[in-house]
Protein backbone atom coordinates (compact mmCIF):
# COMPACT_ATOMS: atom_id res chain seq x y z
CA UNK A 1 0.00 0.00 0.00
CA UNK A 2 1.13 3.55 -0.74
CA UNK A 3 1.68 5.78 2.26
CA UNK A 4 0.22 9.26 2.68
CA UNK A 5 3.65 10.95 2.45
CA UNK A 6 4.33 9.19 -0.86
CA UNK A 7 0.98 10.40 -2.22
CA UNK A 8 1.83 13.94 -1.09
CA UNK A 9 5.17 13.77 -2.88
CA UNK A 10 3.53 12.47 -6.06
CA UNK A 11 0.87 15.19 -5.83
CA UNK A 12 3.51 17.91 -5.34
CA UNK A 13 5.49 16.58 -8.31
CA UNK A 14 2.40 16.51 -10.52
CA UNK A 15 1.46 20.04 -9.40
CA UNK A 16 4.98 21.26 -10.18
CA UNK A 17 4.85 19.74 -13.64
CA UNK A 18 1.42 21.29 -14.23
CA UNK A 19 2.51 24.75 -13.08
CA UNK A 20 5.78 24.45 -15.01
CA UNK A 21 3.94 23.56 -18.21
CA UNK A 22 1.43 26.35 -17.69
CA UNK A 23 4.25 28.76 -16.88
CA UNK A 24 6.10 27.92 -20.09
CA UNK A 25 2.91 28.48 -22.10
CA UNK A 26 2.27 31.81 -20.35
CA UNK A 27 5.87 32.96 -20.82
CA UNK A 28 5.81 32.10 -24.52
CA UNK A 29 2.41 33.65 -25.26
CA UNK A 30 1.89 36.67 -27.52
CA UNK A 31 0.91 38.84 -24.57
CA UNK A 32 4.09 37.93 -22.73
CA UNK A 33 6.15 38.74 -25.82
CA UNK A 34 4.48 42.18 -25.96
CA UNK A 35 5.44 42.74 -22.33
CA UNK A 36 9.04 41.67 -23.03
CA UNK A 37 9.18 43.97 -26.05
CA UNK A 38 7.83 46.94 -24.10
CA UNK A 39 10.21 46.31 -21.22
CA UNK A 40 13.17 46.05 -23.59
CA UNK A 41 12.13 49.30 -25.31
CA UNK A 42 11.92 51.03 -21.91
CA UNK A 43 15.39 49.79 -20.99
CA UNK A 44 16.79 51.07 -24.29
CA UNK A 45 15.18 54.49 -23.70
CA UNK A 46 16.65 54.59 -20.21
CA UNK A 47 20.06 53.67 -21.62
CA UNK A 48 19.85 56.54 -24.12
CA UNK A 49 18.92 58.95 -21.34
CA UNK A 50 21.81 57.79 -19.17
CA UNK A 51 24.26 58.04 -22.07
CA UNK A 52 23.12 61.61 -22.86
CA UNK A 53 23.56 62.57 -19.22
CA UNK A 54 26.99 60.95 -19.06
CA UNK A 55 28.06 62.77 -22.23
CA UNK A 56 26.87 66.09 -20.82
CA UNK A 57 28.73 65.50 -17.56
CA UNK A 58 31.89 64.56 -19.47
CA UNK A 59 31.68 67.68 -21.65
CA UNK A 60 31.19 69.86 -18.57
CA UNK A 61 34.18 68.23 -16.88
CA UNK A 62 36.34 68.91 -19.96
CA UNK A 63 35.21 72.57 -19.96
CA UNK A 64 36.01 72.90 -16.26
CA UNK A 65 39.45 71.37 -16.79
CA UNK A 66 40.23 73.72 -19.68
CA UNK A 67 39.12 76.78 -17.69
CA UNK A 68 41.13 75.68 -14.67
CA UNK A 69 44.25 75.29 -16.84
CA UNK A 70 43.73 78.78 -18.27
CA UNK A 71 43.37 80.24 -14.77
CA UNK A 72 46.58 78.53 -13.66
CA UNK A 73 48.47 79.74 -16.74
CA UNK A 74 47.27 83.32 -16.19
CA UNK A 75 48.21 83.16 -12.52
CA UNK A 76 51.68 81.83 -13.39
CA UNK A 77 52.19 84.66 -15.92
CA UNK A 78 51.13 87.24 -13.34
CA UNK A 79 53.49 85.78 -10.75
CA UNK A 80 56.32 85.74 -13.27
CA UNK A 81 55.62 89.37 -14.18
CA UNK A 82 55.59 90.31 -10.50
CA UNK A 83 58.92 88.56 -9.92
CA UNK A 84 60.46 90.34 -12.92
CA UNK A 85 59.10 93.66 -11.67
CA UNK A 86 60.61 93.03 -8.24
CA UNK A 87 63.96 92.10 -9.80
CA UNK A 88 64.03 95.17 -12.05
CA UNK A 89 62.98 97.37 -9.11
CA UNK A 90 65.79 95.95 -7.01
CA UNK A 91 68.31 96.57 -9.80
CA UNK A 92 67.15 100.18 -10.20
CA UNK A 93 67.31 100.75 -6.46
CA UNK A 94 70.80 99.25 -6.33
CA UNK A 95 71.94 101.59 -9.10
CA UNK A 96 70.48 104.59 -7.25
CA UNK A 97 72.29 103.54 -4.08
CA UNK A 98 75.58 103.34 -5.98
CA UNK A 99 75.03 106.80 -7.45
CA UNK A 100 74.46 108.33 -4.01
CA UNK A 101 77.58 106.79 -2.54
CA UNK A 102 79.87 108.24 -5.20
CA UNK A 103 78.67 111.80 -4.69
Amino acid sequence: MVSVSTLKKIGLFAGGVLFGTAGVKVLSSKDAKKVYTNCTAAVLRAKDCVMKTATTVQENAEDILAEAQQINEKRAEEEEAAVQADESGAEDKGAEDLGKETV
